[in-house]
């Protein structure tokens, strides 16, 4: 029977023709913890090989060819890599904790919980979610007494206002008066009886003629 080899599922395989190599991710907050680089003497016997082929030909460069079979091999599977595997699985294994919960592979510094026995996921420490709740609360609070007070008592609501100053073209910020050139941002109505555009907004009859607005 095969051995079994754990995480096979939140793994990254870094190999490449000089060697192998593996990183391994906790699948609660991702960080990765890289396996040391396993040097592939093999490779290194065959990079010699291939160059002493090159120079002599014949027998040497044919048994090179096999190379490039191998380099498939590696990139699918292959006792070698099985093997690089299981000792990158045995180095890495001491930084991680299966829980039991949900059965996945977690990070023991930072998404462990080791008085339960569990990840942080299926059981979150105390003191935190104590913090995340207090935190939440707070937000609610600050949000629900920002609604019940008035923040529009200082404001002119009667008056329609004007985002942009006649005068100078440039922004208006609010207020009566803009605030770079001092023009009366303050809507003129324009009777249309006698051309007056000194009424006040909200006023029903024209202040030089009396004619209704």
């Amino acid at each position: 029977m095969a051995d079994s080899v754990p995480f096979t599922d939140n793994f990254s395989d870094l190999s490449n023709t000089q060697g192998y190599q593996f990183e391994f991710r906790c699948e609660r907050c991702g960080n990765g913890f890289r396996s040391a680089f396993q040097r592939d003497n093999i490779e290194t016997g065959r990079s010699v090989l291939r160059a002493v082929g090159s120079f002599f030909g014949g027998t040497l460069r044919d048994l090179s060819n096999s190379a490039d079979q191998w380099r498939y091999d590696r990139a699918t599977n292959s006792p070698a890599k099985d093997k690089a595997l299981a000792a990158a699985v045995e180095e890495i294994t001491p930084s991680f904790r299966q829980c039991r919960g949900c059965g996945d592979w977690m990070c023991e510094t930072q998404c462990w919980n080791e008085e339960i026995g569990q990840c942080l996921r299926c059981s979150p420490s105390v003191a935190e979610e104590i913090s995340r709740a207090q935190a939440s609360a707070q937000r609610d609070q600050i949000w629900e007494q920002a609604r019940e007070k008035n923040w529009t008592a200082d404001l002119d609501i009667d008056t329609r206002a004007k985002v942009t100053c006649p005068g100078c073209g440039l922004k208006a910020d609010g207020g009566k008066f803009c605030s770079s050139c001092g023009t009366s941002l303050a809507l003129k109505v324009t009777c249309g009886g006698c051309g007056n555009q000194g009424n006040k907004p909200g006023a029903l009859f024209c202040s030089d003629c009396g004619t209704k607005l």
